[in-house]
């Protein structure tokens, strides 16, 4: 007898167990879930800094990317040069301006070319890297936004007739085949 009733402490864990399992097929395991949902900024924090990380370069690399660096702040630290240089020694000035009043026209052209163009690159290039991220943006928010309607479940047992078991009818058309 005493065997009997410490035996049944085993059926009971492996029925519970067994009914443990089913409704983690419905539900889903909550400590799963919650390490899934604890990755995902983890990966998001991770691709946002490997984003903005530095390539280590050479000492060449470094210079070279100095020199891109350099044109706009001399452009426009050079312009408010001249409304200093205007104010503090305005004769020497005048005299510089009348020098580039003598500049033929068509080198006028070709400076304003050849900066429209060194400026105009650098903004395209840029430009064409925003548009694609935004097009691939546009696509993902598009998928996101989509209407999608969850299939109703179908229940095992209909509710009008208690008798009737989807589950096994299914099956008898699958053998009837």
């Amino acid at each position: 007898m005493m065997a009997a009733v410490l035996g049944a402490g085993s059926t009971a864990r492996q029925i519970g167990d067994v009914v443990g399992g089913v409704a983690e097929i419905f539900v889903g395991n909550r400590a799963e879930r919650e390490a899934a949902e604890s990755r995902e900024p983890a990966a998001a924090l991770t691709e946002f800094g490997a984003e903005f990380a530095r390539t280590p370069a050479g000492r060449f690399d470094g210079f070279v990317d100095g020199l891109n660096r350099l044109p706009r702040p001399l452009l426009t630290l050079g312009t408010l040069g001249l409304f200093v240089y205007a104010m503090a020694a305005p004769s020497g000035f005048t005299v510089r301006m009348h020098g580039l009043d003598t500049v033929p026209e068509p080198l006028w052209w070709l400076l304003g070319a050849i900066v429209s163009f060194y400026f105009g690159a650098r903004e395209l290039h840029h430009q064409r890297s925003r548009v694609a991220g935004i097009g691939q943006a546009v696509a993902e928010a598009k998928a996101v936004a989509a209407p999608r309607v969850a299939p109703q479940p179908l229940a095992a047992v209909a509710a009008v007739d208690p008798d009737r078991n989807r589950a096994v009818e299914d099956w008898r058309r699958t053998q009837r085949r």
